[in-house]
C-alpha cells in the first residue's frame, strides 16, 4: 500500500473516530430499561452519497469542491444562486425581474399545490433567476435555471424573465450567458408554455443580429422545449461533464426509430464529438472559461491569457 493510500485510510479512520463522539439523545418514551449502552449518532446531513461512484462524501468536502465528486468527478446538480456565486465576481450580481412568479393561468389540476411545493421547497419564487454581473471584469447579462423548481420546466414566467434579460443586453449593448437545465415544456401550461420557445428564439435573433455576443452552459439535464430553442442556439455552447443533452428520452427515440443507440448518447461529450457542443468544461474552470471568451469579445477590454 502507497502511503497516500496509507495516510488517506488514516485520516478517513480518524475522521469516524471523532464522528462516534456524537451521542444519540436518549428519547424519554421509550421508557428506562432500555440499555445504558450509547448509541453512536452521526446527522444524516454530515455524509453524501454519490449516485454515480456509490462513495461516501463529507458533505463539507463535498461543498468546498463545488459540488464535484472527488472520487468520479460526477457534477453533481446545483441551484441558481449556487452557481451564480461561483461564477460572478464578488458584490456585482443584480437581480432583475425577481417578484415575477407563475399562476395557474389554465386552471390545471393541482398545479397551485404543485407551485406551492416547489416555491417552499427551493425559496425561489421561479426556475430561473436572472440579472447582471461582472465576469472576470466583463460586463455580462446572465440567466440561470435551477432544477429544484419544477425541474427546470420552461412555463410563461420562465421564458418572459429570459427573453426580458436577452432584451435588456441588447439594448444595453451586453453579452448574455445562459446557463440551462430543464425537463422540458410546463405541461401545465399547455400551448403558452411551448410559445415560450418562439419569444425566447426571437429575442436571441435581435441579440445576434445587434452583433453580441451569446454563451450557452448545458448542464444535466438540459431537455425537450428548452433544448429545442434559446439552449442551442447560443455563439459558443459550451456544456457540464457528462451532461444529459437532447429532445427527447433516450427510450422514446429508440422506441421510435427501432435502433439501439451509441453508448453515451446524448451526454456532452458525445455531443462535443458530433459537432453540437464547441467546449466540455469543468465547473472549476468554467468562471476562467467564461472570462477569456468575454474577455476576446470585448472591443474595450484588454484580454488576459
Amino acid at each position: 500500500m502507497c502511503l497516500y493510500s496509507f495516510y488517506e485510510l488514516f485520516t478517513k479512520w480518524v475522521i469516524m473516530l471523532d464522528l462516534f463522539t456524537f451521542l444519540k439523545p436518549k428519547n424519554e418514551l421509550e421508557g428506562s430499561n432500555q440499555s445504558n449502552n450509547s448509541v453512536p449518532f452521526v446527522p444524516d446531513s454530515m455524509w453524501v452519497k454519490c449516485p454515480a461512484c456509490n462513495n461516501m462524501l463529507l458533505a463539507s468536502d463535498l461543498k468546498e469542491n463545488l459540488s464535484v465528486c472527488s472520487k468520479c468527478n460526477h457534477h453533481f446538480r446545483m441551484t441558481a444562486r449556487e452557481r451564480i456565486k461561483i461564477v460572478a465576481d464578488k458584490g456585482t450580481f443584480v437581480e432583475m425581474d425577481k417578484d415575477m412568479e407563475s399562476t395557474d393561468i389554465l386552471n390545471f389540476p393541482n398545479y397551485k399545490e404543485k407551485l406551492r411545493i416547489a416555491k417552499e421547497k427551493s425559496n425561489e419564487k421561479e426556475n430561473v433567476i436572472t440579472g447582471t454581473c461582472k465576469i472576470g471584469g466583463n460586463d455580462t447579462a446572465i440567466c440561470v435555471m435551477s432544477s429544484d423548481f419544477m425541474m427546470g420546466s420552461m412555463g410563461t414566467v420562465t421564458g418572459e424573465k429570459i427573453t426580458r434579460a436577452i432584451e435588456y443586453a441588447t439594448d444595453n449593448r451586453l453579452p448574455i450567458v445562459i446557463f440551462t437545465v430543464s425537463g422540458g415544456a410546463r405541461m401545465q401550461e399547455g400551448v403558452l408554455s411551448l410559445m415560450q420557445m418562439a419569444k425566447t428564439s426571437g429575442a436571441v435573433k435581435r441579440h445576434s443580429d445587434a452583433g453580441l455576443l451569446y454563451i450557452t452552459v448545458l448542464t444535466d439535464p438540459t431537455t425537450g422545449g428548452v433544448t429545442a430553442s434559446f439552449a442551442m442556439e447560443g455563439d459558443i455552447i459550451l456544456a457540464e461533464p457528462k451532461a444529459l443533452v437532447g429532445f427527447a428520452g433516450q427510450r422514446v427515440v429508440e422506441q421510435t426509430t427501432h435502433t439501439k443507440l451509441p453508448k453515451g448518447f446524448q451526454r456532452s461529450e458525445f455531443l462535443l464529438e458530433k459537432g453540437f457542443v464547441d467546449s466540455v468544461v469543468q465547473r472549476k474552470d468554467m468562471k476562467k472559461t467564461l472570462a477569456y471568451l468575454l474577455s476576446i469579445h470585448n472591443p474595450n477590454k484588454e484580454v488576459q491569457e
